[in-house]
């Protein structure tokens, strides 16, 4: 009875000191573990958990003699040897770790009846996990086997999560740590897990679960880790700095807190720093992968791809089989353009690790993209589906040239290498491409440097963005990060991208509405030296829309202020190595100055819109009915939001004509933009409604000069100006509708008439040509279209094949017949009122000056090759052929 109290009262004080531990208090619970392990306590768990406290801490010298006492007591524990063989790494004990990590798979070959404990259950199944043993044969024999034996042993549902985060997996280690949160919400590890599992899908559910993890566990090791990861992309390095000590306080020997200072020494220009540090990272550990695989993940998230491809390689002399730096130096070449290695790195990690659902997904991605069809020029080389491609292939090469020629000499730039873009015309391929893993909504294109990849706009729903603003977006992007070699803050890379639509066409890129105002004099308004982190974790679409117009302002106001030359000067020292905030303060300023100045800029820009309305809304009843809202307008007759609050209230009245009077109202108030069913959309639909043309048409203009994606107002536009037979607007609004969706037949049907009835064969080609490609209803109109077009530019052998294609589907298309005999009758013509060769060569040496010498003529020589063709005869032929397409034609009117 006395021996069941003393093991109830140990178990009951192991309980509470693994508490201590879950909760961050490593040096109270090394304390009582200790005292434990002293009195020789018969329970491996006791040293196991010492061992962990001192781990945690850096204490790899105490936690080795810790081990070595254990393992004489409990030589075939899996589970305490696969601790040790860690704490052996830690003691930089090269040679001991690959004998004691032999002597683990001895042991298993040895009786795996001796280890079908749970614990040695999850040792074995990690063990394999080290030797890259099949996943899946893993969760069968191993993690499976033991919840299935035990639904609540938590050390089964993080093994599993674990494993499925490695391979990518993120939906079934999200579940599964969801259901682990049901048996025990108390470790930390299932919150760390959870912020991992969502990282690339919800970012709030992974800050969320990452404040859980903390909140568990202050010195929570891992989720400090990451928290230190997110300050470095977000660009708030003192952060980042402050957070890294922390984590040296509680263990100073932390080879990955080391590594991140290595990643801000290389993002500072420090690269002598870089190397100590990551010397001192690999100090207890100098074969450490995971030290150069962190520091070249980083760095490649900053987009120093090649950087951070050479840490991956280090990482691979450590560790050849180390599958995370395998498939991240594959990701790096493939954004380097190095395709021909990249996919074969991509391809072996998929074929040796056919659980990596990263990795699958590429390689099945790449299967598709063997079957786009490649077009180049001017050293750009763009990738797309072979249909679209064959519809607006040759425009987006005339785009990109003409952007590489504006922008490349705007910034002094000459790309180092020819530039490669890919246009996937489904998103999830977009993303799998870019991001490795489905999602990444929301965006339309990425630059890598000098690779771009980009969603179609056939992926992206009714209002699709303007593709040629997108495009022209990201190869300024291709600019700029060759001008700093990738060294550049995301506000500033994306600023100057959003500035330079705008310059090229003042529809693109972002500009001010309602919402931006207010945002601009509101506390959302982010200080310059914190605007990347702005783009990292948004609140909200409409938060992130926001960060990429502000920094287009930020820009904006620095070369007002300063000049374009003085920012390309900030452009060349960031690709020197210089901090932003060094380069500014060189030729522009402190960055404190900037803030200040820049706020009063962007302030100002705000108060000017709609200066004339009341923007106030303290007043503003919530949820104000008709009577209500009417009476506060007539109270406040200029405020914005009563007005535009009221005439949607009144449109779902169907009261129009009061709704046009709010309208016009806000009009005059100049505080009308192109947005999305805004003031503008709202009145031009109210016009219609009251058949008053004029003014729908004069407020669709006002929407489509400043918005690139107004494609309802645009299809309006050209529905007005065909009934009008206005061409010229038929053919303006046909290239606009095509410049955010040339699949849309509507815009090319547009372009077409209009080419024809303005008398332009050539664009009328086009338009019809790429009509061909999208299933036509009316394919014999369309070839006769198409004839007649290319017999207009003269190419009567093109004329003749379509003409015929139309007589093909309809052989009594009257029209088709007439242009049949005018295309055989005119090359007929053409062909009688060639001269005849040999009259002109005698009267060409007749007209010769009489004192030049003939030529020497050959005397004709035999030839064993068959004798010519009888050239009258083959004119006969052709006559005989053209008579009867004549007489074809004759009958077929004769007929109808």
């Amino acid at each position: 009875m006395a021996g069941l109290c003393g093991t109830i009262a140990s178990a009951a004080e192991y309980t509470s000191t693994r508490s201590l531990f879950l909760a961050g208090k490593y040096e109270d619970a090394e304390k009582l573990a200790g005292e434990e392990v002293e009195r020789g306590i018969w329970n491996e768990r006791w040293p196991r958990l010492l061992i962990r406290c001192q781990l945690e801490q850096g204490k790899y010298a105490e936690a080795l003699a810790t081990y070595d006492a254990a393992i004489k007591r409990y030589p075939t524990s899996l589970t305490l040897r696969m601790l040790g063989l860690d704490v052996i790494r830690r003691n930089n004990l090269i040679d001991r770790s690959r004998e004691e990590y032999a002597k683990i798979l001895q042991l298993l070959q040895g009786s795996a009846a001796r280890f079908a404990s749970r614990d040695n259950l999850i040792a074995a199944g990690r063990y394999f996990e080290t030797k890259g043993e099949d996943a899946r044969q893993i969760l069968r024999l191993f993690y499976d086997r033991v919840r299935d034996a035990d639904p609540n042993f938590l050390e089964a549902y993080i093994a599993t999560a674990e494993l499925a985060l490695t391979k990518g997996d993120f939906k079934v280690a999200a579940e599964t740590l969801q259901a682990a949160e049901r048996i025990d919400a108390s470790d930390p590890r299932t919150a760390y897990l959870l912020a991992r599992a969502f990282e690339s899908s919800d970012s709030q559910r992974s800050k969320e679960s990452l404040q859980r993890a903390l909140k568990l566990n202050p010195n929570h090791s891992l989720s400090l880790l990451m928290l230190a990861e997110n300050m470095i992309d977000a660009e708030a390095y003192d952060d980042a700095d402050a957070m890294i000590d922390s984590m040296l306080k509680i263990n100073p020997k932390s080879s990955q807190a080391i590594a991140l200072q290595a990643v801000l020494a290389h993002l500072r220009g420090d690269y002598e720093a870089e190397k100590q540090f990551r010397d001192k990272a690999l100090e207890s550990w100098s074969r450490d992968p995971e030290v150069d695989h962190r520091i070249g993940r980083m760095l490649s998230q900053k987009y120093r791809f090649t950087e951070g491809a050479e840490y991956q390689r280090k990482a691979l002399t450590f560790s050849p089989k180390h599958v995370g730096a395998s498939f991240q130096l594959a990701q790096d070449l493939l954004r380097l353009g190095d395709e021909d290695i990249g996919w074969q790195l991509a391809q072996s990690v998929a074929d040796e690790d056919e659980y990596n659902v990263v990795a699958h997904n590429l390689i099945t991605l790449h299967d598709r993209i063997k079957q786009f069809s490649t077009i180049d020029a001017n050293e750009i080389y763009v990738r797309m589906d072979p249909r679209e491609s064959a519809i607006y292939g040759a425009d987006v090469l005339e785009l990109l040239s003409e952007a590489r020629e504006q922008l490349c000499e705007k910034y002094d730039v000459v790309p180092g290498g020819p530039v490669v873009v890919e246009i996937f015309p489904e998103q999830k391929d977009f993303a799998i491409r870019t991001f490795g893993l489905p999602g990444g909504a929301g965006f339309l294109g990425v630059c890598f440097g000098r690779v771009i990849t980009a969603n179609s706009p056939v992926s992206q729903g009714e209002r699709p963005a303007n593709w040629k603003s997108v495009l022209w977006h990201e190869f300024c992007h291709v600019v700029t990060l060759e001008k700093t070699k990738n060294r550049m803050p995301r506000w500033l890379s994306e600023g100057i991208s959003v500035y330079e639509e705008c310059q090229r066409d003042a529809s693109w890129g972002e500009s001010m509405t309602p919402a931006y105002r207010e945002m601009l004099l509101s506390e959302d308004l982010t200080p310059v030296s914190k605007l990347s982190g702005a783009f990292l974790s948004p609140p909200s679409p409409i938060h992130l829309q926001f960060a990429y117009y502000e920094s287009s302002l930020v820009v904006e106001f620095l070369i007002e202020e300063h000049g374009l030359d003085k920012l390309k000067l900030v452009l060349v020292d960031l690709g020197g190595g210089l901090p932003i905030n060094d380069a500014l303060a060189r030729h522009m300023g402190s960055l404190n100055r900037l803030d200040s100045q820049f706020d009063q800029y962007a302030k100002k820009i705000a108060a000017d819109f709609g200066a004339k309305a009341d923007w106030s809304r303290d007043a503003f009843p919530e949820k104000p009915t008709y009577e209500q809202l009417q009476a506060w307008v007539d109270a406040n007759p200029d405020n914005f939001w009563g007005r535009q609050t009221l005439a949607t209230m009144l449109l779902r009245r169907k009261d129009f004509a009061a709704a046009k009077t709010h309208l016009e109202h806000l009009v005059s108030l100049e505080t009308t933009t192109g947005a999305t069913g805004g003031v503008l959309e709202m009145l031009a639909s109210v016009y219609r409604l009251l058949d008053e043309d004029e003014n729908e048409k004069a407020t669709l203009e006002k929407i489509v000069g400043l918005s690139s994606n107004a494609l309802p107002a645009l299809r309006r536009l050209v529905e007005i100006s065909t009934k009008a037979s206005d061409w010229q607007a038929v053919d303006r609004y046909g290239k606009n509708i095509l410049s955010i969706n040339p699949m849309l037949p509507l815009g090319q049907q547009a372009f077409s008439r209009a080419a024809e009835e303005l008398e332009q064969p050539e664009n009328a080609v086009r338009a019809l040509e790429a009509m061909q490609q999208m299933e036509p209803i009316d394919p014999a109109g369309l070839n006769y279209r198409l004839a007649n077009a290319l017999h207009n530019l003269g190419q009567s052998d093109k004329a003749k094949k379509h003409v015929l294609a139309a007589l093909e589907e309809a052989p009594r298309y009257r029209d088709a017949h007439r242009l049949l005999l005018k295309i055989v009758e005119d090359a007929s013509t053409a062909a009688e009122a060639e001269p005849d060769a040999k009259p002109d060569a005698i009267n060409d040496a007749s007209e010769k000056p009489q004192d030049e010498k003939p030529q020497h003529i050959d005397a004709p020589q035999k030839s064993s090759e068959p004798p010519a063709p009888d050239d009258s005869q083959a004119a006969r032929d052709q006559a005989a052929r053209d008579q009867a397409a004549r007489d074809q034609a004759s009958r077929a009117e004769v007929q109808e």
